[in-house]
């Protein structure tokens, strides 16, 4: 067994954190090139190729975004659609997973459509027809529904629930406590760790809520501001930038595009990354305690 106090231990600790310094460098790459070009103006964004840091730094593109109606009312949108989904997918998936650690009728069958769902899905267009034909479409629970429960997430849930010692709900029987009460009072408290790292997933899963608000939303006013990305960023749409200008009476030269399109992914982003730092101290150990017992 290796030992950190030998020079080969201390070669091979040096050596990982200068590889996953590179890492994080790597990957903090991309964030600093957007974070960049959002500030930088329109004579320097179109007379240079590559921009490490701006010459002169600017908010045109962030005062051309926050003008826009369009924007805010998508950025709301999200807001909603991202906390009403994260609730319903943690009550929906720590209930079941609840009801399938006890001793019930059928159980083995319950976990079965649960494991046969983690493997295979209906497919986008019986879902589709599931949605339109229950009067979902145009609707925000169609983004919330579809996706209530990751089979994964009840799955990893369940585990960390058969974890709990069995003598604490036992205890609370013997005192006159149901399953409810023993769920409300016993299973929950002792489960923040795991309600915290699965409350963040639905909570990234649902933000970037993309392809299902292409679907099922017709109304332009319902968008995502994932959808209204596309159209900054992807479709370059003039419409919506125009929108934006008349909303701010803005004269003179418009900012790029390119910029107006990386400040909006920067303010996009920084909602859900400022959520994380209130969970870190549960995330590690929920999803680890979840994933021990087998």
């Amino acid at each position: 067994m290796r030992h950190k106090g030998t020079l080969s231990g201390r070669l091979t600790d040096g050596l990982n954190v200068v590889l996953l310094g590179l890492l994080a460098l790597l990957m903090l790459l991309p964030f600093y090139y957007i974070f960049v070009v959002s500030f930088v103006d329109a004579k320097e964004f179109s007379s240079s190729e590559l921009i490490l840091w701006p010459k002169n730094w600017v908010s045109d593109a962030y005062d051309y975004i926050l003008s826009s109606k369009e924007f805010i009312r998508s950025m709301g949108v999200t807001i909603y659609v991202t906390a009403l989904g994260t609730l319903v997918n943690l009550v929906l998936t720590a209930t079941m997973a609840y009801a399938i650690t006890r001793n019930i009728w059928g159980q083995r069958f319950y976990v079965f459509l649960v494991l046969f769902t983690f493997i295979f899905s209906a497919g986008m267009i019986p879902t589709y027809l599931i949605v339109k034909e229950t009067g979902l479409i145009d609707s925000y629970w169609s983004l919330i529904l579809p996706s209530a429960i990751n089979p994964f997430n009840l799955i990893v849930m369940r585990q960390f629930f058969m974890g709990i010692p069995d003598e604490l709900s036992e205890a609370a029987v013997i005192d006159g406590a149901n399953d409810l009460q023993i769920f409300a009072k016993i299973i929950l408290p002792l489960s923040k760790p795991a309600i915290a790292a699965f409350g963040l997933f639905y909570a990234v899963l649902n933000w970037n809520t993309y392809f299902g608000a292409i679907l099922y939303l017709n109304d332009p006013t319902k968008w995502t501001v994932q959808v209204v990305l596309r159209q900054l960023v992807i479709l370059n749409d003039q419409d919506t930038l125009a929108s934006a200008a008349r909303d701010a009476a803005l004269a003179g030269e418009l900012p790029p595009s390119e910029t107006i399109g990386m400040a909006a992914i920067l303010l996009a982003t920084l909602p859900i990354l400022a959520v994380y730092p209130f969970l870190q101290k549960h995330f590690a150990k929920g999803v680890m305690l979840g994933s021990v017992k087998g």
